[in-house]
């Protein structure tokens, strides 16, 4: 089989935020960036990966959530466990630099992981938990 990441989604809350922190301190493109109806979509992806995004999404915004399914995410996102994606970097030590300098919400310091990576954790202004590893 020949199967690819295309697009992965994570939620997000305010758009200029998530373009902040996308677009503006880890150096992705914006590749889309769509309203509708008082929301907004952006994808965003590494340059030079044309085919892997991330769908920066509103949250909660399918028709088949219930309202107490809405405030659950609502309340999940508020305490940043309600998505994350793993990235990876060649240089670790800088990425994470550049991080703490902009004052990103740092949730670990680069470290030597027991299953064989060095990595670290960032939250997303949305709280979407964001690990980056050593590549």
């Amino acid at each position: 089989m020949d199967i690819s990441i295309n697009a992965s989604f994570l939620p997000q809350d305010d758009p200029e935020a998530a373009l902040g922190f996308y677009r503006d301190l880890l150096g992705f493109e914006v590749r889309k960036d769509v309203g509708f109806g008082g929301m907004r979509w952006l994808t965003v992806g590494p340059p030079g990966q044309p085919g892997t995004s991330i769908v920066l999404t509103p949250p909660a915004v399918d028709p088949g959530i219930t309202d107490d399914e809405r405030r659950v995410i609502t309340e999940m996102m508020a305490k940043g466990t309600y998505a994350g994606i793993l990235l990876a970097t060649r240089d670790l030590e800088t990425t994470f630099d550049r991080l703490q300098a902009a004052d990103a919400d740092i949730v670990q310091e680069p470290t030597d992981q027991p299953y064989g990576v060095r990595d670290c954790a960032v939250r997303d202004p949305a709280g979407n938990l964001i690990r980056i590893q050593q590549a």
